[in-house]
């Protein structure tokens, strides 16, 4: 019996109702008549709706390492199409809604541990000396803006969509060399800014950087956002914490107006130089002068909550180069963009930038780094003691998953208790990557059904915290 429409017309119809096309239809209709269906619906909901799964095949065993019995076994040999899937992990919003929406997550638990405690974080810190810093680019070159009176400098009053937002008001003259070498050093900045920081608070304090050791720490978790004019900036929660980390109290001389100074100053100080090579000058890298800080929670500024704070932060931990209508992979060649019809000219020219200094600057890998407009850093990072970590969050997610699929098939509970003492031989090759594109229709769908639980779920904790006035681990 046919398992599609008698029509190519109710075909058709189905199709659009289900918000596809026929092909996507017939591809959905086979996978769903496919044996293992259940089985893949469960693989792919386990990897929260990825829409690029890693298909692999292979086999583990988990023995006790002094009798050598086996505790617990598992192949792919009984899987659909004799493939395990697990997600991607891309953080890129652009290529993977789902991981990307995952990742954001672990990033909100750990902004936020930082900032009111929990992840192994003591809730105590939560008093002490908190700011929300903004650390920007330096200009190189005006470009069209929304100001807060009047039009833009080329006159005409931007809307807040327009494209043309954040683009040169004259190419010609734009500093595009200049942007990009500031992308490609703007970990080293950051770097510089962290060790003038410390010796601003010495120097406040009336210490010796050795003797701040013995009084207090400075720790950080901060992330990197690209501006609409291609050039990066990062936000960072910046706290005070006692000489061994957040389980003690900073010293009363510890203040959010000396942090607030002291990092001021240090922004105005770090500087990362850049020898002159061939036609391309030295130039000395700086940040901007735009720095905003805000107390987080302090009297005054209780608009600036703990909750906002990790939320905005997780906004853009999940937003690279492409939101500046970039492409969100290497090139190999030039010519590539000539095959991107919607890339802005402003966003090419930088690209073209790169490749351009890439001969000049090769330790740099400016060219290998041109998608990400010369930015080679990592997007999200966090100072050690500031709270737990993104693969401590990834590791506990990966237990449950692991105790799920054990107590699924019914292998003895005591192994949960007794992973130290076991011996675990496995191995694993890569199949391939992706799905069908009735495969995809589905794990989109399976995608939003498990962010709208969750969503809902945040949402009557929240309720349930605001109500019992305790903090809910939400």
């Amino acid at each position: 019996m046919s398992l599609f429409p008698v029509s190519p017309d109710a075909v058709a119809g189905a199709a659009a109702s289900l918000g596809t096309d026929p092909l996507t239809l017939a591809d959905l209709l086979r996978v769903a008549n496919t044996a293992g269906f259940d089985r893949w619906q469960d693989q792919v909901r386990r990897t929260g709706g990825c829409s690029d799964p890693i298909h692999l095949t292979g086999s583990t065993v988990t023995r006790d390492a002094s009798t050598g019995q086996i505790l617990y076994a598992y192949n792919t040999d009984n899987e659909p199409g004799g493939r395990l899937r697990v997600a991607c992990g891309n953080r890129r919003a652009s290529r993977c809604p789902s991981c990307a929406w995952t990742y954001a997550g672990d990033t909100y638990h750990l902004i936020r541990a930082g900032i009111t405690g929990g992840k192994t974080v003591p809730t105590t810190v939560r008093d002490h000396p908190r700011v929300f810093a903004t650390l920007t680019a330096p200009s190189f070159g005006p470009v069209h803006n929304r100001p807060a009176q009047g039009p833009c400098r080329c006159g005409t009053p931007h809307p807040q969509d327009d494209p043309a937002l954040g683009t040169a008001l004259d190419p010609v003259t734009y500093d595009y060399a200049g942007a990009v070498l500031w992308n490609n050093h703007a970990g080293d900045l950051w770097r510089r800014f962290t060790i003038y920081l410390r010796r601003e608070i010495a120097a406040r304090a009336g210490l010796t950087q050795a003797a701040l050791k013995d009084q207090c720490r400075i720790s950080f978790g901060k992330v990197a956002e690209f501006q609409k004019r291609g050039a990066i900036h990062f936000h960072a929660v910046i706290r005070f914490d006692g000489p061994d980390g957040p389980d003690t109290a900073p010293p009363p001389w510890a203040t959010i107006a000396l942090l607030d100074d002291a990092i001021r100053t240090a922004a105005t100080r770090a500087r990362v130089p850049v020898p002159a090579v061939g036609a391309f000058p030295a130039r000395e890298l700086a940040w901007g002068t735009q720095i905003d800080i805000q107390p987080i929670g302090a009297l005054g500024h209780e608009e600036l909550t703990e909750t906002a704070v990790a939320s905005y932060v997780a906004k853009y931990a999940t937003k690279a180069a492409e939101t500046t209508g970039t492409i969100d992979r290497r090139i190999g060649e030039l010519s590539e963009l000539d095959h991107q019809p919607h890339l802005p000219a402003h966003t090419r020219r930088l690209i073209e930038a790169c490749w351009n200094l890439d001969h000049a600057y090769p330790d740099r890998m400016l060219a290998r780094w041109a998608h990400m407009l010369g930015f080679r850093g990592h997007f999200s990072t966090k100072s050690r003691a500031y709270s737990t970590t993104l693969s401590a969050l990834r590791q506990v997610r990966a237990d449950y998953r692991a105790r799920q699929e054990r107590h699924e098939h019914g292998w003895s509970e005591d192994l949960d208790d007794a992973e130290s003492s076991t011996l675990v031989l496995a191995h694993w090759t890569y199949a391939g990557h992706g799905h069908t594109p009735g495969e995809s229709w589905l794990a989109a769908n399976i995608a939003h059904e498990i962010r709208t639980n969750r969503d809902t779920a945040r949402e009557a904790l929240s309720e349930l915290e605001a109500l019992d006035g305790g903090d809910w681990d939400v």
